[in-house]
């Protein structure tokens, strides 16, 4: 059986039958230019726990500058293990224009001989630790919090480490998040104690991943095969002979889901 996410997990990789779209978008803009943050949390939500894990602002990449975002929904990308904040910022020209789009680097870096970030540490059969993805999802919650504008909604979408930070975030704040995209991911084992509002609220999900995809173990597949139809409006979607990555047909179910959740 195969450890959950135990090698690098680039969204556009050597897989077979994978691609990314490509780059010819808005320039990413990071907060040290003029142009920086965006939005505060609404006042229903709990206090995030302090934790030392946090989200780098300066590495932030936008799609909008800081004067552009007003009044916009926001999409918050987040990369696979061993990655970084570039990967799926080229699905950016693929995604509906409406949208303000940041891509988030994962506050880890990942052991040697891996040059990219990660979420939590990978390898694991049983899974990611509870208090470590708990902690780089408070971590996200935190960023959210100190940013700056406002957007009437916050949507979230991320491959296989950043797909589990999608649903741990979801468990972190059920009220929060209008909708979330796992791409080549799986929910983290145990309870939450989000799970049971999650379970009234059941907010759109879409799960997509590759019939070929051998990162990620079949206990995990499992898992979360059980878990998001009873806490979630579940929209799945396999890509035949599909390995670890994000093909053209996903890139094109993603801007739908997107599209009927705006």
């Amino acid at each position: 059986m195969a450890p959950e996410s135990p090698g690098p997990e680039n969204s556009t990789g050597a897989q077979s039958g994978s691609a990314r779209p490509s780059d010819a978008h808005n320039d990413p803009v990071r907060p040290d230019h003029p142009q920086a943050d965006a939005m505060p949390t609404d006042s229903a939500q709990p206090d995030p726990q302090p934790t030392d894990t946090a989200i780098d602002p300066d590495a932030v990449l936008w799609s909008a500058s800081e004067a552009d975002r007003e009044g916009r929904p926001l999409l918050v990308l987040m990369h696979g293990y061993g990655s970084n904040e570039s990967d799926l910022f080229g699905l950016a020209p693929s995604l509906p224009l409406e949208l303000v789009i940041a891509s988030v680097r994962a506050p880890h870096t990942a052991p040697w001989p891996i040059d990219g970030w990660s979420w939590f540490t990978a390898g694991t059969e049983k899974g990611p630790d509870s208090e470590e993805i708990n902690d780089s999802a408070r971590a996200v919650l935190t960023w959210l919090d100190n940013l700056t504008v406002t957007p009437p909604s916050v949507g979230l979408l991320g491959f296989s480490q950043g797909g589990a930070m999608v649903l741990q975030l979801l468990r972190n704040a059920p009220s929060r998040f209008a909708y979330g995209l796992v791409l080549s991911g799986f929910i983290a084992p145990g309870e939450e104690p989000g799970d049971a509002d999650l379970a009234e609220r059941k907010p759109p999900v879409f799960w997509g991943r590759g019939s070929a995809d051998d990162v990620i173990a079949e206990s995990a597949i499992v898992r979360t095969t059980d878990w998001l139809p009873t806490h979630s409006t579940l929209s799945g979607r396999i890509y035949e002979g599909l390995s670890h990555g994000i093909n053209q047909q996903g890139v094109a179910d993603i801007r739908a889901f997107i599209e009927r959740n705006l």
